[in-house]
């Protein structure tokens, strides 16, 4: 499938359905030419798409295959921003699926987030960009500590956020007939608009 994105075809949730559960090797050899054609080729087109519209996201990686069966039912896609902060998007049974995510930091980034998180101009505006997606539905998640880092106060203001050692921000787009459109790519590009400013944020004080 080359060419504009023109929406996943229904055949897409077919073969994804037979690859549920623990596929055999000789089903996913099977069903590899079709999942390509109609599953992970149309998330390529509709990040080029994207890419078109905002060269700022014009790097983007789709997902090959792998050994574990979970890769061959779900395909997932990374536009990367900054180093280790990306949006991501997930096509599967359930339909889209899009996330901001800082992940898998290096120390240097973590030390940096606290900084910002605690310091009164970038930290309260964090909290308020948090406090907006989970307004909208968003799932607010991440790598937390147990307790707040020593370096700051237990009953710091932010210490929700100081717990963190990354930061994600996700929610299902939906499974509805705008899947198999153009449509779509309207649908992910105003999902990138709601993640926009705490992407900016994290790109501002985490980039290394």
């Amino acid at each position: 499938m080359g060419g504009r994105f023109t929406g996943w075809p229904e055949g897409a949730f077919d073969v994804l359905m037979r690859l549920q559960g623990e596929p055999s090797q000789a089903l996913r050899e099977e069903c590899r030419t079709h999942r390509e054609r109609l599953v992970r080729q149309p998330m390529i087109a509709l990040l080029n798409e994207v890419a078109d519209r905002n060269l700022e996201y014009d790097d983007f990686s789709v997902w090959h295959y792998r050994t574990n069966s979970w890769w061959w039912q779900h395909q997932g896609a990374v536009i990367r921003l900054a180093r280790k902060v990306e949006i991501g998007l997930r096509f599967d049974l359930d339909g889209l699926r899009i996330q901001g995510a800082w992940w898998y930091p290096v120390p240097e980034q973590i030390k940096m987030f606290r900084q910002a998180v605690a310091a009164e101009g970038s930290g309260p505006r964090l909290v308020a960009i948090v406090e907006e997606l989970r307004d909208r539905n968003y799932g607010i998640t991440g790598d937390l500590m147990k307790r707040v880092p020593r370096d700051y106060p237990a009953d710091h203001p932010r210490a929700g956020l100081l717990l963190h050692r990354s930061l994600i921000a996700a929610r299902p787009l939906g499974c509805d007939a705008w899947l198999h459109t153009p449509e779509a790519v309207d649908v992910v590009f105003e999902a990138i608009g709601e993640l926009k400013d705490m992407m900016s944020w994290l790109v501002r004080y985490v980039k290394v």
